[in-house]
């Protein structure tokens, strides 16, 4: 796989900087069935689809330390989950190249779940004081409901964005000049 363009990079970095901080400042203060939706793991998971393990690690990491910096949070925590997220998630395309239609519905779900519980286990080793009960467990199964619901919008925003930039898209391939000839080549002529 070749590197990066700089336009690539330039709009996962956008991207990820603006749902940052729509996430922060909208999103989180609307809860939908008692959870907010977390547009975070979402967008690395499909970057991570789109794009492949390593950008999808490295989005991982940076939009993890963006939510730990705005949110005053122990440093680091959301990183390494996002980074799984993002490899694992990058992973599957490299291995499977899944094509379904219900794939962003299944990756929005196995990453929202592996953010939540990932994160509740992290802090819980942390030995930061929260009650461990059966709500924790329905804010668990609850949320990765809402986020998977909000996986398919989520999909359409990121695929869009990242249209034409990616390594693989057939509109960055080069055409083949067609023959004005009748369609046959110049070398079978008689």
């Amino acid at each position: 796989m070749s590197a990066p363009s700089a336009g690539l990079l330039a709009r996962i970095g956008a991207l990820s900087v603006a749902l940052v901080f729509v996430q922060i400042g909208v999103v989180s203060e609307v809860p939908l069935f008692g959870v907010n939706v977390d547009l975070s793991p979402l967008l690395v998971a499909f970057v991570g689809l789109l794009c492949g393990s390593t950008l999808g690690a490295i989005t991982g990491f940076v939009v993890g330390l963006l939510v730990d910096l705005a949110l005053v949070q122990t440093l680091g925590v959301t990183s390494l989950i996002f980074t799984l997220v993002g490899y694992w998630s990058g992973r599957l395309r490299e291995l499977r190249d899944p094509q379904a239609a219900l794939t962003p519905l299944l990756v929005g779900a196995a990453g929202s779940a592996l953010s939540l519980v990932g994160y509740s286990l992290i802090e819980f080793l942390l030995g930061v004081d929260a009650p461990v009960s059966l709500e924790l467990l329905r804010q668990i199964v609850l949320g990765v409901v809402v986020n998977t619901i909000a996986a398919v919008p989520m999909w359409a925003l990121v695929r869009r964005t990242l249209e034409g930039g990616l390594p693989d898209d057939p509109r960055r391939r080069r055409r083949r000049r067609a023959y004005t000839t009748g369609g046959l080549s110049p070398l079978s002529r008689s």
